[in-house]
C-alpha cells in the first residue's frame, strides 16, 4: 500500500485513529482541559503566521539538518513525551523509539509511560531524552537519573508546568479512570474496535513501569490524575539547581510560557528552555505557545524548543521563524501509531519531511535560517478570541 496515496496528511491518519481505537483512550489522547479553549487558540494562532511566498530562486534542495545542544539532527523536529502511549497502542514506547533512531531525530520518553527506561534501552538512538515529572523524594530522584542515565538517555527534561492535575472532562465522561480497568462500559467500548482489542489482548493493559518500584499502594486520586501524583512535587528553582547538579549532560526545562522566566533558569545552568502550554491539557486559560514564542526568544540566547498544536511542516516552519529552534509533537506520532500500528511513525515522519520541503521551496529558504519573517501575528486578536 501507498501510504501517501491513502494518507497523505495528519488528519487523515487522525480520523482513521478515532475509528480504531476505543472511545475512552481517543478521549484520553484527543482531549484537552476545561472548555478546550488553550487546543482551540493554539491552531488558531499558529494559523495568524503568514508569510510571503517567494519567487525567481531557481533550483533549490533544502537542506533539513539541524544541531542543537552538541548534537546533529537530521530533521528540525523530535517525539515529545505522552504519558500511556501504551494506552493508546501495545509497545509504544519501543515503536517510537525505534523510528526516532532510524530517522536520526530525538525521541522523549515520559516518566509515566507504560514502558521502563530499561525497557527502552535496546531501541534508543543517540538522541534520547528523559522526560521527568519531579519526585518528592529525593532518594527515588537519585534513584531515577541513574536509571536514565545507565539506560541510555542523555538529555533529561524537567516538565514544570504540571503542579497538580488538570480536569479533562473529555477524559472523565468517556469513563477512564486511572489506572485503567476494564469496566463494563469501557468494554462496551473496546467490542467496537475488535483490531484494538486483540492487539492489546495479547499485551496486557498498560501500566506506568517505570513508577513499579516505587509505589507501595494506591490512593484516592481525581479520575484523571495517576498513582505517579503520589511521588510528585511541585518544584521551585531550588528544585532545579539541585537537577543541574546531579545531571551531567544537557538539561531542559518544559512548560516556560513567561519571558520574565527565561533569565533566572537561565542562570541556574540549564541548557535550553521548552515553550509549551502542555498542548492545551493542562491549564485552559493559557495563551498559545505561539504568541509567547518571540517574547521568550527575546528575553534569552538559550536555544528554544516548541510545541504547541503543530499539525504539520508548516506549522514547524511557523515556529522557527518567530524563534524556536526545534519543534517537538506528541499528539501526531499517537494518532499515527492508532491508526497504522509500527507503521505509523515513520510515516508521519516522511509526511513532515516532505512537507518542510515544499513549504521551504514556496519561500526560497534552502535551510531554516533562511526563513523570512512572519507578515502576520496577530495577538491583540488572539487575546480577545
Amino acid at each position: 500500500m501507498d501510504l501517501h496515496s491513502t494518507y497523505p496528511g495528519l488528519e487523515d491518519l487522525k480520523r482513521r485513529a478515532k475509528r480504531r481505537v476505543p472511545h475512552f483512550v481517543w478521549e484520553y489522547l484527543d482531549s484537552g482541559t476545561g472548555a478546550e479553549v488553550a487546543v482551540n487558540r493554539n491552531r488558531w494562532a499558529l494559523d495568524q503566521v503568514r508569510f510571503l511566498p517567494s519567487i525567481l530562486h531557481g533550483p533549490q534542495e533544502p537542506d533539513l539538518r539541524t544541531r542543537m545542544l552538541g548534537q546533529d539532527h537530521a530533521l528540525p523536529f523530535g517525539i515529545a513525551p505522552i504519558g500511556m502511549s501504551g494506552l493508546v497502542w501495545p509497545d509504544a514506547e519501543g515503536i517510537l523509539a525505534r523510528a526516532a533512531a532510524r530517522a536520526g531525530i530525538p525521541y522523549t520518553l515520559s516518566t509515566v509511560a507504560s514502558q521502563s527506561p530499561e525497557d527502552l534501552t535496546p531501541h534508543l538512538g543517540e538522541n534520547a531524552w528523559f522526560q521527568l515529572y519531579p519526585p518528592k523524594d529525593p532518594e527515588i530522584r537519585r534513584d531515577m537519573l541513574e536509571r536514565a542515565r545507565a539506560a541510555g538517555f542523555s538529555t533529561l527534561v524537567l516538565t514544570a508546568d504540571v503542579p497538580v492535575a488538570s480536569r479533562r472532562e473529555r477524559q472523565t465522561r468517556s469513563g477512564l479512570r486511572q489506572p485503567p480497568k476494564l469496566t463494563p462500559r469501557l468494554m462496551a467500548q473496546v467490542a467496537r474496535r475488535p483490531a484494538w482489542a486483540w492487539c492489546m489482548a495479547r499485551a496486557g493493559m498498560p501500566r506506568m513501569r517505570a513508577l513499579d518500584k516505587y509505589i507501595d499502594g494506591s490512593a484516592d486520586l481525581p479520575p484523571t490524575a495517576h498513582v505517579g501524583y503520589l511521588l510528585r512535587t511541585s518544584p521551585g528553582m531550588d528544585y532545579v539547581k539541585w537537577l543541574r547538579d546531579h545531571w551531567e549532560g544537557p538539561f531542559i526545562i518544559k512548560g516556560v510560557m513567561r519571558a520574565e522566566d527565561a533569565a533566572p533558569l537561565e542562570a541556574t545552568g540549564v541548557d535550553a528552555l521548552w515553550v509549551s502550554n502542555h498542548g492545551g491539557r493542562q491549564f485552559d486559560g493559557a495563551p498559545a505557545s505561539i504568541e509567547v514564542l518571540p517574547q521568550i526568544r527575546a528575553a534569552t540566547d538559550l536555544p528554544l524548543i516548541f510545541d504547541g498544536g503543530t499539525a504539520g511542516g508548516l506549522d514547524i516552519l511557523r515556529a522557527l521563524a518567530l524563534g524556536a529552534d526545534f519543534v517537538m509533537l506528541g499528539r501526531a506520532f499517537l494518532y499515527a501509531l492508532a491508526a497504522l500500528g509500527e507503521r505509523g511513525p515513520a510515516h508521519v515522519i516522511d509526511i513532515l519531511r516532505k512537507d518542510l520541503e515544499a513549504n521551504m521551496g514556496q519561500l526560497g529558504a534552502v535551510t531554516a535560517t533562511e526563513l523570512p519573517p512572519p507578515i502576520m501575528l496577530n495577538h491583540a486578536a488572539s487575546q480577545n478570541a
